[in-house]
This record gives C-alpha cells, sequence and structure tokens, in this order.
C-alpha cells in the first residue's frame, strides 16, 4: 500500500507545493556542489565591483549614490546634570548653568559622533558655527578609547 501512495499523482490543491522528485533534483545538485565535481559556483552580477580604477569611474561613481543622504548635525554648547526635584522647578526666565566656559569651542557633531569644533557666529540674526578645529580619525579613535 506504501507503493500506492507514492505512485498516486498528487491532489490539485498540493499542486504548488514541491514534490519528492524536486526534492530528490536539488539534493542531487548540492551532492555534486559538494563534491567539488562541477564547476564552482559564481556569484552574482546584483552588486557593483569597488575594484574599478578610479579613471573610470569607479568608486567616485559609487560615492554619488550616497551623497544624498541627510544627516543630522547638531552643536553642543554644554552640558548639565540635574536632579528631577530641580528640573520640575524650571520656569520661564530660569538659568540652566552649563559646564562648558563662555568662548570655549562648541562641538559640531554628525549623528552623534564628533567631527569637529568651532565658534558661534551669528549671520542675518541666525546663529551659525565657523569651524575652527576638524577632528580627525585617528583623533575619534583616541577619544573612543579613553
Amino acid at each position: 500500500m506504501a507503493d500506492d501512495i507514492e505512485n498516486m499523482d498528487p491532489p490539485a490543491e498540493d499542486a504548488g507545493q514541491i514534490s519528492e522528485d524536486d526534492w530528490a533534483a536539488a539534493m542531487a545538485e548540492q551532492t555534486i556542489a559538494d563534491d567539488g565535481s562541477a564547476a564552482t559556483a559564481q556569484p552574482a552580477d546584483i552588486f557593483p565591483s569597488f575594484s574599478a580604477p578610479l579613471g573610470q569611474g569607479g568608486i567616485m561613481n559609487e560615492l554619488d549614490m550616497i551623497l544624498d543622504i541627510p544627516v543630522q548635525i547638531t552643536v553642543e554648547l554644554g552640558r548639565t546634570k540635574i536632579t528631577i526635584k530641580n528640573l520640575l522647578q524650571l520656569a520661564h526666565g530660569s538659568v540652566v548653568e552649563l559646564d562648558a566656559m563662555a568662548g570655549e569651542p562648541m562641538d559640531v557633531l554628525v549623528n552623534g559622533t564628533l567631527i569637529a569644533q568651532g565658534e558661534v557666529v551669528v549671520v542675518n540674526d541666525k546663529f551659525g558655527i565657523r569651524l575652527t578645529d576638524i577632528i580627525t580619525p585617528s583623533e575619534r579613535m583616541r577619544k573612543l578609547n579613553r
């Protein structure tokens, strides 16, 4: 009776399922690939190669893809810690003391990472920051190791 079940055609509702023959074929392909007797699989050309020389527009064209990604720039004047009690007592006109001194350079952060320092300027009635020091990647790594 088991032979009768194996030789029966699948019902119409199972037509979308994978048959035992499909599984057997897939396993045979896997065995050939594992033995190394078949040609090695080649990677699909889904992602562009970064190995193209610069003169042929390789890496520079690839970098053009990320130039329109928005990032958050933050200028930090200073920080402080206060208790919740003092926080709840803040009102219009309250002054919060920060740990930064007047005249100190302000930190410029991109997506939360310090990248520069600068001084506050006013241009056309708007605040801005004039960069005075750019943080190099090696300096950033040193600050992370502290």
